[in-house]
């Protein structure tokens, strides 16, 4: 049974870092397309950054140059760091994976992902 773990949410301020971390078990880790959504009240779930297990990394424009993903194949761990982040940022953040190579096109929409983490609330305060 495939389970994403997601920490590391929590409130900052306007211009504050946080890092998210995402544990995955039961999945074959080594061939994934794996990443970031994240989730506004009243809001769709956007993609914020995938990669995947051919090389390609996919961020949204608006977090290019402020977030960065990571991965430790070992601990099966994926990370999100957050820089700079924006009030308007505030949101439930989900882990998400897939078993199915993406085009590019369709990488950052929800819909195209199988396996979802539980989330971790990033809250960002003026």
């Amino acid at each position: 049974q495939v389970q994403l773990v997601e920490s590391g949410g929590g409130s900052v301020q306007a211009g504050g870092s946080l890092r998210l971390s995402c544990v995955a078990s039961g999945y074959s880790y080594s061939t994934y397309y794996m990443g970031w959504f994240r989730q506004a009240p009243g809001k769709e779930r956007e993609g914020v950054v995938v990669t995947g297990s051919d090389g390609t990394t996919t961020y949204a424009d608006s977090v290019k140059g402020r977030f960065t993903i990571s991965q430790d194949n070992a601990k099966k761990t994926l990370y999100l760091e957050m820089n700079s982040l924006k009030p308007e940022e505030t949101a439930m953040y989900y882990c998400a994976a897939t078993e199915v190579r993406l085009g590019r096109l369709v990488r950052l929409r929800a819909e195209a992902y199988k396996y979802w983490g539980q989330g971790t609330q990033v809250t960002v305060s003026s």
